[in-house]
């Protein structure tokens, strides 16, 4: 289950010379006769070759669609105050309840919370509402055959072969996501193959019309992902006026007994988790929200590598379960799209991997940003503000 983009993300850390390797390009129809011979050479026959590609076409679409896939740039509160309707907790609360059932099953089989699941069935398809119009047999061959990503998609291809040769994929109407994904959950060929599961018991895999084997698919693929069971995942904190801000971020674990012991205390009620290591989430810098991540938080960068849209997905989870609508504090300014670009460029000149001249807080410029907050004597929370870019 590559929710929605998160392959795409890790695919494009891989090197070129796998991309070399993988065959791409050339005329398209060359491309299929490829592609045909290799499913044969794998065991597939000549019927179901045959049938499987008879109505594939490139879809202009799709690489349109792959040019222009956006990143998320606004800050977590504005971003988490959009995706988190009021129709969103209450349909996920509905949900819940309809489904229980399921849910239950799934936290006895694999250890996740409801909450989890419902966040990113809510991100994904809107709880099944919109699920792509993509034809998924047409997006994935027309990605192989583009030479961005063919290592990624290619596989894929011939994961939904074997779908369709257990009559759970048809190659002229399956629809889903531009990237491949398919139905509420929005999981690749390959993961259904892998992850998927019969929940309602009719004899077929089905994510696009069942929720319990969407739901429980999902949940297996986070099992398979390493989402240890019955563990959570994020709780929100209070900090104090004054620590070591460098301790926080995604790439430092501590006891919860150091972190209590620099003054984090939960929001509301008591630690979750007292015997885990967690990490010091601020988003927004040391005035705004704050959130101690537990293990199980590391998973969902499985899913995307998008900072904000993880934080966003793992915050809705806790909602979906009772937790409180999140203190925004009071944060220093964003800085403005140019004004982030004139510190990135500042902060590359400096020696810093930043990655594209952007304007975007990624996690390059997160990290590169603390560094120099650590060695100007600032406040090292990884929020970029107008007074770090002075001093630059």
């Amino acid at each position: 289950m590559r929710f929605s983009l998160p392959a795409l993300l890790f695919a494009a850390s891989l090197s070129g010379p796998v991309l070399a390797q993988t065959p791409c390009g050339g005329s398209f129809s060359g491309f299929i006769t490829g592609l045909k011979q290799d499913a044969m050479a794998m065991g597939h026959s000549q019927a179901t070759v045959d049938g499987f590609f008879a109505s594939v076409q490139q879809d202009p679409k799709v690489l349109a669609a792959d040019r222009r896939q956006g990143v998320f740039t606004l800050d977590f509160t504005t971003f988490a105050r959009r995706l988190i309707s009021k129709n969103r907790m209450d349909h996920g609360q509905a949900n819940a309840r309809k489904y229980k059932s399921t849910f239950d099953r799934i936290e006895r089989d694999f250890g996740v919370s409801p909450g989890v699941l419902l966040a990113f069935w809510a991100f994904e398809t809107d709880y099944g509402g919109f699920q792509g119009d993509f034809n998924t047999a047409n997006a994935l061959v027309t990605l192989a055959h583009d030479c961005r990503r063919p290592h990624l998609f290619r596989p894929q291809i011939f994961a939904a072969i074997t779908l369709y040769e257990h009559g759970d994929f048809d190659p002229a109407r399956t629809t889903g996501a531009w990237a491949g994904e398919i139905g509420m959950v929005q999981m690749l060929p390959k993961d259904i193959l892998e992850n998927g599961v019969d929940g309602d018991g009719d004899g077929h895999v089905s994510l696009k019309t069942s929720a319990p084997d969407a739901l429980m698919s999902g949940a297996k693929m986070l099992q398979h992902l390493g989402w240890r069971a019955g563990e959570p995942w994020l709780q929100e904190v209070r900090v104090p006026d004054q620590m070591d801000w460098s301790l926080s971020g995604t790439d430092t674990a501590l006891p919860l007994s150091q972190w209590q012991a620099m003054g984090v205390q939960p929001r509301s009620g008591q630690w979750q988790a007292p015997g885990l290591p967690a990490k010091l989430i601020l988003p927004q810098g040391r005035h705004g929200p704050a959130f101690i991540a537990y293990p199980n938080f590391d998973i969902y960068f499985e899913w995307n590598q998008s900072f904000t849209y993880v934080l966003t997905a793992a915050y809705f989870g806790t909602r979906l379960m009772g937790a409180p609508v999140f203190d925004a504090g009071n944060p220093d300014p964003v800085l403005s799209s140019a004004q982030m670009k004139q510190l990135q460029k500042k902060l590359a000149s400096r020696g810093y991997d930043v990655g594209k001249i952007d304007g975007i807080l990624g996690a390059g410029t997160r990290a590169a940003v603390q560094a120099e907050q650590k060695r100007l004597g600032l406040p090292a929370d990884a929020w970029p503000s107008t007074d770090l870019l002075g001093k630059l």
